[in-house]
């Protein structure tokens, strides 16, 4: 890249990366070379991961065949954005990905933090902040709304966990739910992911 495409920028993390080209046809070039480096070897780009993709946004209005992809857990698409002044636009920004969600929301049921009725509100906080932060600052940075959709699974465990640890939370939903949220209005700060803006 650097030798015969010094002008277009790249990243790379392990096997996965992303070029930016000027155009279609620079795309396209730079694609031919690189399936041809790689063959010289004795590897192959992935037919299935490997594709141009436009980035679709209010100055580029056409339209593409791929118009999103996702790199180290974002995916990146066309989504409305605000300016300084308010006003609304289209742009090729990134997200969290479906996948990156999905991994959040198997984890947190991994957890089982229902199930540790032993324990204190204040032990489940220490065990799963310290994953939570980093979760907030990795993903956080672009659309927190698509972060809270993962995180806000804890809060229904915690519900749960409520129910099971206080007798007279076990026979109404609707009390340990706001049960929660007054721990939370108490507490704002216990749970990483309140304090994030995942709330009850």
């Amino acid at each position: 890249m650097a030798r015969e495409f010094s002008g277009c920028p790249f990243e790379r993390y392990a096997d996965d990366a992303v070029i930016h080209c000027a155009s279609e046809a620079e795309a396209q070039m730079v694609l031919d070379a690189l399936a041809q480096r790689m063959a010289q070897v004795g590897l192959e780009l992935h037919p299935d991961k490997t594709r141009i993709v436009y980035c679709k946004d209010a100055n580029r209005s056409g339209s593409a065949e791929h118009e999103q992809f996702s790199f180290l857990g974002y995916t990146f698409r066309p989504r409305r954005a605000k300016n300084k002044h308010g006003q609304f636009f289209v742009s090729f920004v990134p997200a969290m990905s479906n996948d990156a969600g999905k991994a959040i929301r198997q984890e947190i049921r991994r957890w089982r933090l229902n199930v540790h009725s032993d324990k204190s509100l204040g032990d489940l906080a220490s065990f799963v902040n310290p994953i939570v932060r980093g979760w907030c600052t990795y993903y956080g940075r672009f659309y927190k709304s698509r972060v809270y959709r993962s995180l806000g699974r804890i809060n229904d465990y915690l519900v749960r966990w409520a129910r099971r640890k206080f007798k007279r939370l076990r026979t109404s939903v609707r009390r340990a739910w706001r049960w929660l949220r007054g721990v939370q209005r108490r507490s704002p700060a216990l749970f990483a992911h309140w304090t994030f803006g995942a709330l009850a």
